[in-house]
């Protein structure tokens, strides 16, 4: 009783110092998670770019198409190019803080190897409102375009290529570990877990220094994100994807992500490829390396996933 009565009353100067000392560390715990809170509410909440086109006078035959997503989150639009009749459609999903109308060049690229190409938005990106789940919610919007696009007559229903990159690569990966339909993959700086993108959003916010700013971002979107506690990492299940052939694509400059993709390749089974290069993003290569890199990836579909119309229903 009375070491309670000395801490609630301190008169001696080391229980003086031992309160002190508590009462910093709940302030600093305190202000740790709120920082932390605040970060992650930024990083669910992206800024969004827009998207538009006029599609009138936009090359390519361009059609818009819109699809419900399952869970209550709402409606998509997306722009299908339509190539053979009756050949794979590839789906191009957009990166973190991206948007639909920055993978233009890379459609035209694939399109004009007469694949049918479809690009959309994901939630809390281009036009759509919402939060971002990093990839958990995603991988159902990529269902969701796959479901639309193989109820048409004029395509296969049952060949389907997948790009990603980062978020968009997450979610192809998650989709393709269910769906049959799925017969390539590029996966460009995939990572094995969500949180791991919050590791990097933190990061980039020049805050990754700080003791336990990492550690209380990911509490925090893991709380917001409770009901996918269970979800296994994408390198518990790869063996699901067996027999897809798979290109993975490491960018030097991004090393975290970088490093999860390698992680990803060697524990993949075969056909797998992959590619280092000396920058990633995309959107934001110059127009030489943004050549180059179209053409690594347009080899790989028609490779992989010719672009050869079948008779379709």
């Amino acid at each position: 009783m009375q070491i309670l009565y000395e801490l609630r009353y301190p008169t001696r100067w080391y229980t003086k110092l031992l309160m002190a000392l508590l009462a910093l560390v709940f302030f600093a715990v305190l202000a740790t998670m709120a920082i932390a809170g605040f970060l992650v509410y930024r990083i669910v909440k992206p800024q969004r770019t827009s998207s538009e086109i006029n599609m009138a006078s936009f090359p390519g035959r361009p059609e818009v198409l819109d699809f419900l997503v399952p869970g209550g989150t709402g409606k998509r639009e997306g722009w299908f190019f339509p190539g053979f009749r009756g050949a794979p459609t590839i789906i191009l999903c957009h990166g973190y803080e991206s948007s639909r109308g920055e993978l233009l060049t890379l459609e035209s690229a694939l399109q004009d190897h007469q694949y049918n190409v479809f690009i959309f938005d994901f939630a809390a990106h281009g036009a759509n409102p919402g939060i971002s789940t990093l990839g958990y919610r995603e991988a159902d919007e990529v269902r969701a375009a796959v479901d639309l696009l193989a109820a048409r007559p004029d395509l296969d229903p049952t060949r389907f290529g997948l790009w990603g990159y980062n978020l968009g690569a997450y979610a192809a990966l998650r989709e393709a570990e269910s769906d049959k339909r799925i017969r390539a993959l590029v996966l460009d700086s995939v990572y094995d877990q969500p949180k791991q993108m919050v590791k990097v959003g933190v990061e980039r916010n020049g805050l990754g220094g700080f003791p336990f700013m990492v550690r209380a971002a990911v509490f925090s979107f893991e709380y917001l994100n409770y009901a996918h506690r269970d979800d296994p990492p994408l390198s518990g299940k790869l063996i699901t994807v067996l027999g897809v052939p798979t290109l993975y694509i490491q960018a030097l400059d991004d090393p975290e992500l970088a490093e999860t993709t390698r992680r990803l390749f060697l524990k993949a089974s075969e056909p797998r490829e992959q590619a280092i290069i000396p920058h990633g993003n995309f959107v934001s290569l110059g127009d030489e390396e943004k050549r180059t890199y179209e053409n690594r990836v347009v080899s790989f579909f028609l490779v992989r996933l010719p672009a050869t119309g079948k008779a379709v229903r």
